[in-house]
C-alpha cells in the first residue's frame, strides 16, 4: 500500500497569536516627487562630542581669565601692604616735624639771650607738645609712680624699704615707660617698697 501524505492548512487556535504581516509600504512609489528633494533649511545636527569640545573651551577660558584676576588681585594686595608698612609712621612724622622745629627755636634763643628759666620753660612747652603728638597716635605714658608694682608695665631697678608705701609700691620712677594702645613700647624703670 501506498502511503498517502496528507497536508493540511494550519489554522491558528485561540491560544496561538496570529503573526504579524510584513509591512511592504517601502516598496510604494512616493506620491510626491518633491519628497524626494534634500532639505536645504534643516541644518545638519552637531555632533555631541562637538559640544562637549566647545563648552570645554569656554570653561578653560574662564577658568584662565579667573587665575589671571586673581594673580592680579594678590599683586595688588601685596603691593598695598608694603606700601601700607613703609608709610605707616607717616601721619606721627607730621605731628613729631614741629616738635623738632620749637627745639630750633629754642636754640636760637638760647644763643642770643642767656636767659635760663626762659630756656628752661620753652623745653617745657616743647616736652609737652610731643607728648601731645604720641598721644594722638595712641602712644600714652605709662603712670606708675605710687601704683602697685606690675611686671607686665614696669621694671624694677631697686628695692628700697619704704614706710610711706605698702610692699610691692612703685615709690619711684627713674625712666618712664610708654604703651601703644594695650602694647607695652617700654616698660617704666621704677623703685619699688620692700617689706622691713
Amino acid at each position: 500500500m501506498i502511503g498517502a501524505i496528507i497536508v493540511t492548512k494550519h489554522n491558528p487556535t485561540k491560544h496561538e497569536p496570529a503573526k504579524p504581516k510584513a509591512d511592504e509600504s517601502f516598496l510604494k512609489p512616493p506620491a510626491d516627487e518633491s519628497s524626494l528633494k534634500p532639505r536645504a533649511s534643516v541644518a545638519p545636527e552637531k555632533e555631541p562630542a562637538e559640544d562637549l569640545l566647545a563648552e570645554l573651551e569656554s570653561v578653560r577660558d574662564r577658568e584662565l581669565r579667573c587665575r589671571a584676576e586673581l594673580d592680579n588681585f594678590r599683586k595688588r594686595a601685596a603691593r598695598e601692604y608694603q606700601d601700607g608698612l613703609r608709610y605707616a609712621n607717616l601721619p606721627l612724622l607730621q605731628d613729631i616735624l614741629p616738635v623738632i622745629d620749637n627745639i630750633d627755636r629754642a636754640i636760637e634763643a638760647a644763643e642770643k639771650n642767656a636767659d635760663a628759666d626762659a630756656l628752661l620753660e620753652g623745653f617745657k612747652l616743647v616736652r609737652q607738645q610731643l607728648e601731645d603728638a604720641l598721644a594722638r597716635h595712641h602712644c600714652t605714658r605709662i603712670e606708675a609712680l605710687d601704683a602697685p608694682f606690675d611686671p607686665n608695665l614696669h621694671h624694677a631697678v631697686m628695692q628700697q624699704p619704704s614706710e610711706d608705701h605698702p610692699a610691692n609700691t612703685v615709690i619711684m620712677v627713674t625712666q618712664d615707660g610708654y604703651q601703644l594702645h594695650d602694647r607695652v613700647v617700654r616698660p617704666s624703670q621704677v623703685i619699688v617698697s620692700k617689706a622691713e
